[in-house]
């Protein structure tokens, strides 16, 4: 009784794991590598035709300004800047941002640029940065119209100069590169989309396919048993179809047109 018992014991500790054949999985994905290539390409093909024709392009144009303080006054307070001193520059360029980015200095660029965008909305399309760590300020403009965007990028340039001098006293900018119609569309990438519906897909294919060979209780051969249960083969099923034997018992009957070899071919 207390071997029969060791032996149930045995048993279900055996059934209490699982054995992930990993070669199995790469045969099985690899078997089916035209599985993963097309789903690529599927996914690959929607993702250029979404950056193509479904997501609206968007342009860009941008306006350069110089700026010139040797020394400026704000309020009641005076300031002396040296040109050398790069640290002063990036932080007179930060506080022209700020300027910039305010509600009536857009609402001016608005105006004189004659678009119908609230404060938000143009906010939200302009950006700005210093060039290389210089004195030299960079605003760029983005939207969907080549053409207003360039206009808009212009506006800027004339506008800020002018209430930059209204809040800081003794400071100036000078128009260094003015904005231009570029038909170059900034975004989507249409290789970007591609690229990444490419990968998408085979990421994909491959991971169904995978769950799919975990999920497989099949045995494929005998070594799988002998390895994974330890038990002795007993008894072998033959090749009824004879795939791969061009002699033998069962090709006989495959030959003379028995599909099943346990009844005779229709006449006989």
């Amino acid at each position: 009784m207390e071997s029969n018992n060791n032996t149930n014991a045995n048993t279900s500790k055996k059934k209490d794991y699982y054995v992930i054949d990993l070669w199995h999985i790469i045969k099985a994905v690899w078997h089916r590598a035209w599985v993963v290539v097309l789903s690529a390409v599927i996914v690959a093909v929607a993702g250029f035709s979404v950056s193509a024709f479904a997501i609206k392009p968007l342009y860009s144009s941008s306006v350069m300004m110089y700026v010139n303080n040797s020394s400026f006054s704000l309020g009641n307070t005076s300031f002396s800047i040296s040109s050398s001193e790069i640290s002063a520059a990036q932080s007179l360029l930060k506080t022209y941002i700020v300027i910039l980015n305010n509600r009536t200095t857009l609402e001016a660029v608005i105006d004189k640029a004659g678009v119908e965008y609230s404060y938000k909305q143009l906010s939200d399309m302009i950006s700005s940065s210093a060039v290389n760590e210089t004195e030299v300020l960079r605003v760029t403009v983005t939207g969907r119209d080549p053409y207003e965007a360039a206009k808009i990028a212009n506006c800027i340039a004339e506008v800020l100069p002018v209430r930059i001098s209204e809040v800081i006293e003794g400071s100036s900018m000078k128009v260094v590169d003015s904005g231009v119609v570029n038909l170059q569309k900034v975004s989507p990438s249409i290789t970007k989309y591609t690229a990444v519906g490419f990968f998408i897909g085979a990421f994909l294919s491959v991971a169904v396919l995978v769950i799919i060979a975990l999920m497989d209780d099949t045995i494929h051969d005998e070594e799988y048993i002998i390895e994974t249960y330890k038990y002795p083969i007993l008894a072998k099923v033959p090749d009824l179809t004879g795939v791969g034997h061009k002699k033998g018992y069962y090709s006989y009957y495959k030959k003379h047109g028995y599909n099943d070899y346990s009844t005779k071919k229709d006449g006989e």
